[in-house]
């Protein structure tokens, strides 16, 4: 059974709370000499830039399995993942991590045209500044995938697209090549091992960072619910509207919610059991499908 996150994110014996995101909590070991980090996914859900109320029972706990899963996937591929025990009372929805220098690049990936990349290119033909060929509907899948990096922003702002070029700006040529090869080939992997559960891997996101020899280290989560889009197979082939097509294993439920009944002006309503309900049931089933 989970814990609730909100009671136990800053009081963990042996460690101080240092830092709270939108979902995750970051607490470092009182001990001097350990440089380990406790990253704790919550319960809390967002959209729009804003934590809604209440939160989504055990997403912490489903967000951290899937990640620990994916990481297993992907054992060659250098990670955050640090040795240790973790505190019995956040065990279900935490992961001990190295303290690295993080880059301020998400890097996304798209595989089939969606979202805000679908909006660009009904507008410009472009995602993210990328030309494609005319003619493409939204949810079809790209002639490629594609490396469409954003700026992580602080906390309640918007990050925010930027070009390859960007990112050599930011990080320099090596890492930035580097970056884009690195989040090219985990989501080919990736993408073929949904294929084989019967999903498609839409697009995803990936945050790394540097451990103290400068070896590029995939962090935060990885491939969840949260960081990614996941369709199923099936019904992307069969259906016969965009809602059909694309019914995501996430948050979308929420956010669909949120824009019908919220104009974004003040705080956010409260989410409806129900809501807050079949949101919990899309991220178990996803689970289930990729055996995790």
């Amino acid at each position: 059974m989970s814990t609730s996150s909100e009671g136990t994110a800053r009081t963990i014996p042996g460690w101080r709370h240092i830092y709270s995101g939108k979902v995750r909590d970051l607490h470092a070991s009182e001990d001097p000499e350990d440089t380990r980090i406790l990253v704790v996914a919550s319960d809390r859900v967002s959209a729009f830039d804003f934590v809604l109320s209440p939160g989504i029972p055990e997403k912490g706990a489903l967000l951290t399995r899937l990640s620990r899963w994916w990481f297993a996937q992907l054992s060659d591929v250098p990670n955050h993942l640090a040795d240790g025990e973790i505190p019995e009372s956040v065990a279900d929805r935490a992961m001990l991590a190295q303290s690295l220098e993080m880059l301020p690049i998400e890097c996304v990936v798209r595989g089939y045209i969606t979202g805000s990349g679908w909006a660009e290119y009904q507008e410009s033909g472009t995602v993210c500044g990328l030309p494609l060929p005319a003619g493409l509907q939204n949810g079809d899948r790209l002639p490629e995938p594609l490396f469409t990096p954003a700026y992580k922003a602080p906390m309640g702002e918007h990050d925010e697209n930027i070009t390859f070029e960007k990112v050599v700006e930011l990080v320099g040529a090596d890492r930035a090549a580097e970056l884009r090869d690195v989040s090219l080939a985990i989501y080919t992997r990736a993408a073929a091992i949904a294929e084989e559960k019967g999903l498609i891997l839409a697009d995803t996101k990936f945050e790394f960072g540097t451990d103290a020899d400068g070896t590029l280290r995939l962090a935060d989560e990885v491939l969840t619910s949260d960081s990614s889009r996941y369709w199923d197979a099936e019904a992307w082939k069969t259906g016969t509207t965009p809602s059909e097509r694309m019914a995501s294993f996430d948050k979308q439920i929420v956010r669909d919610w949120l824009a019908a009944n919220w104009d974004k002006q003040g705080e956010p309503p409260l989410l409806p059991e129900d809501i807050v309900e079949r949101t919990a049931d899309r991220y178990r089933e996803l689970i289930e499908r990729l055996g995790a």
